[in-house]
C-alpha cells in the first residue's frame, strides 16, 4: 500500500467517524473509522521510514582529470 492508499484510508475513517450518523445493526461504524485512521496513520509512518531508508547519499566523487587527452572539436593544431 503506498502513500496514497494511507491517506485514502485516513480520509474514509475521519468520514465515516465524523461526517456520518447512519444506524447498522452489529456495526458500530465510530468504531471502524476510528481503526481506518489507525491503519492509515501505521501505513504513512512504515512508509515514510521505508523511503527514508532507500534514499542513500552518495558523496560527490572528485572528477579525474586526464592531461594527456586531446580536447574534443576546436582547433586540433595541425
Amino acid at each position: 500500500m503506498g502513500l496514497g492508499g494511507c491517506i485514502i484510508l485516513i480520509a474514509v475513517g475521519a468520514i465515516l467517524t465524523f461526517a456520518t450518523d447512519w444506524d447498522m445493526q452489529g456495526v458500530n461504524l465510530d468504531l471502524v473509522g476510528v481503526i481506518f485512521m489507525i491503519v492509515g496513520l501505521i501505513g504513512v509512518a512504515t512508509f515514510s521510514s521505508i523511503a527514508r531508508r532507500r534514499r542513500v547519499v552518495v558523496p560527490p566523487s572528485t572528477p579525474v582529470i586526464d592531461e594527456d587527452r586531446q580536447p574534443r572539436g576546436g582547433y586540433q593544431g595541425y
